[in-house]
């Protein structure tokens, strides 16, 4: 394979480009030329990671084990945890722990967490007692907690020091630290007393102590606190990450603001994951047997649902069987009633997810969803009935009744995008107010009286009016 070469990054793309391909023409390359790997992940490793998320699990694992340990902990630090995992399967257990050992400690956890227990124990057998607790300690925490977002890398000074001493500090340890954005300070027993931004404190006259210039009583989180609540308090404060304490207000971490983001990112994808019955916590890289776990009981929720359904449909035989024409058309109000519910589900929970529904709207917006869905069903009603009309007029669709089959679609396209529009909204509302999460299959409910009325209403009105 010959390539340009300008620069690492250029060299990244058109490595992964060709990896799409053929990984095995990449893998000839980089064997031929190990410098230029080298050189691609320790100048970019997110653009590393980005070939080796194209290769096959096997060069991958080889081309990780031909790196540095702390160059390969910062490009297994771009790769998703699920995957990454999947990718050092096959790299030896002593080169897999030394990475593991640059990384920071939130990365580390969240890597080991997804390898096979053996593996994972395997790793912990061969670190230092003092690497070993750090990273058990993050993995009691839930994922989606504050605990399982937070680093224990954190940046604290103790009470007593001036700000010119604690400048000097934080220059000497400078290499400790990720995140520089706030300086935390303790007491001796580790409690937080408060925090100041590092430009404020580099801009401080060097003889003001630091009790005089931090911010007393901070916003804190327990490790316990879910993201969402955390991702919300950033947002609601404008804060570049949060501290998490214990119980006896001890300083044990921080989330920070790359943890917040792909909190922020976990949580709508999770939303998007329940509202259609899937499992919250599953991905592409999700074990077989815990993917249908996750999934097999919402499915046999829609298979009850559509049973209903059949029974409505069932209920009006006789109507289908004196103008046929109707099984053709009533798929057509239902699959209208259903993209314009999604539609307002999708707004509804994506408002509700940033926390933008207070109680006291909850009138107004359905009122509002439900005049959407009015105008739209007055729109695709009239639509819908005059292209019937044309299709049984012409022929191309047989009916014994052209002008009164029309005027059926146009009345129950109308009255299913109304009724849709409402239950988008309203069934994310009804669950918050159960206490339960808006997302919670939401699609499979709104599926069910879409289609209730989308059928049992056609034909009703089809039984009435012919």
């Amino acid at each position: 394979m010959r390539l340009r070469l300008r620069s690492p990054r250029q060299l990244a793309r058109q490595l992964t480009a060709a990896a799409r391909h053929d990984d095995a023409e990449v893998a000839d390359y980089l064997d031929s030329k190990p410098a230029h790997w080298t050189a691609l992940a320790t100048a970019n490793p997110g653009d590393a990671s980005d070939v080796l998320e194209q290769l096959s699990e096997d060069l991958a694992a080889r081309l990780i084990g031909e790196l540095e340990p702390d160059i390969a902990a910062r490009v297994l630090e771009e790769i998703a945890p699920e995957l990454a995992a999947e990718l050092v399967e096959e790299v030896p257990i002593e080169v897999l722990t030394h990475a593991v050992e640059e990384m920071s400690t939130e990365s580390a956890a969240d890597l080991l967490e997804e390898l096979d227990d053996f593996v994972s124990e395997a790793a912990f057998g061969l670190m230092d007692d003092a690497g070993e607790n750090e990273i058990r300690q993050l993995m009691v925490y839930p994922t989606d907690s504050a605990g399982g977002l937070m680093t224990t890398e954190v940046a604290s000074l103790p009470i007593g020091l001036s700000a010119g001493e604690a400048v000097e500090r934080l220059r000497q340890h400078r290499d400790q630290y990720k995140d520089l954005s706030y300086v935390y300070v303790v007491d001796d027993a580790n409690r937080l007393q408060g925090v100041i931004s590092f430009r404020d404190l580099f801009f401080r006259r060097p003889g003001a102590s630091l009790d005089e210039v931090m911010v007393s009583d901070p916003v804190t989180v327990r490790p316990t606190t879910d993201r969402e609540e955390v991702a919300e308090l950033c947002q609601r404060y404008h804060f570049l990450g949060l501290p998490v304490v214990d119980a006896a207000g001890r300083l044990i971490g921080i989330v920070n603001n790359d943890a917040l983001l792909e909190a922020v990112q976990d949580e709508a994808s999770e939303d998007f994951a329940a509202s259609v019955g899937a499992g919250v916590e599953e991905t592409v890289y999700t074990d077989v047997t815990e993917s249908f776990r996750m999934r097999a009981p919402w499915l046999v929720l829609n298979l009850a649902l559509a049973l209903v359904v059949a029974f409505v449909i069932e209920r009006q035989t006789g109507i289908i069987s004196r103008e046929p024409v109707l099984a053709a058309l009533m798929p057509i109000i239902a699959l209208l009633g259903g993209n314009g519910g999604i539609q307002s589900l999708a707004v509804t929970i994506r408002s509700l997810a940033s926390d933008d529904v207070p109680g006291s709207q909850v009138p107004s917006i359905l009122l509002r969803q439900s005049g959407i869905g009015l105008l739209n069903g007055l729109l695709l009603g009239v639509v819908s009935g005059l292209l019937t009309y044309l299709l049984l007029s012409t022929g191309i669709f047989a009916s014994s009744d052209p002008l009164t089959v029309s005027i059926i679609v146009a009345a129950a396209a109308m009255a299913n995008l109304f009724i849709a529009a409402i239950a988008g909204a309203g069934i994310p509302l009804t669950l918050r107010r159960m206490g339960q999460d808006p997302a919670l299959a939401s699609s499979i409910f709104l599926t069910l009286i879409t289609d209730v009325v989308g059928f049992g209403g056609f034909l009703l009105l089809a039984a009435w009016l012919l």
